[in-house]
């Protein structure tokens, strides 16, 4: 694979998680709960030296008994296949939680930090994903800032908003 499609699949894979608390939940509640049921995120993809793209990820999620969230979902890009991806996400403890991605090498990391979300895990081609989700006032969607380096240097960056459908 080569390294610009392991940066597309990185900002896209970002783009379309995050925890925010659900308009009728307390932010003491777990945020898990926002994914039971079916998402959509949106966002625009910058990959150094190449145009932005536009991402699109339609959502299924569930709570097992154990409190881990298994979300499914369909990601779409112009001109290239659909793409199915995988999340399995537990909390860890108060703000913590742990789990693996589809697109992700080891585990993904998720610390809520005051009212944001701080994602952090690893791609293939020594790619390192940094995001901060910010759940929007209404606590039915979330926009969100995201960064891929490699070695150091950002190498690509996506924008967007994930939001309830059910």
């Amino acid at each position: 694979m080569s390294l610009s499609r392991c940066i597309a699949l990185g900002a896209s894979a970002v783009a379309v998680f995050s925890l925010p608390v659900h308009a009728t939940s307390s932010s003491s509640e777990d945020p898990l709960k926002f994914f039971e049921g079916r998402t959509e995120s949106v966002s625009t993809v910058k990959i150094m030296l190449k145009k932005p793209y536009k991402t699109r990820a339609m959502g299924t999620g569930k709570i097992r008994g154990d409190g881990t969230l298994e979300l499914v979902q369909r990601v779409e890009r112009s001109g290239e296949p659909t793409k199915v991806r995988r999340w399995t996400i537990r909390p860890t403890g108060p703000g913590r939680y742990t789990g693996t991605m589809t697109e992700a090498v080891g585990p993904v990391h998720i610390e809520k930090v005051g009212n944001r979300y701080h994602f952090k895990f690893k791609m293939k081609g020594n790619l390192s994903v940094d995001q901060w989700m910010a759940p929007n006032a209404s606590w039915t969607s979330a926009d969100n800032d995201v960064s891929i380096r490699r070695l150091g240097l950002k190498v690509a960056s996506a924008e967007g908003y994930i939001r309830r459908l059910d």
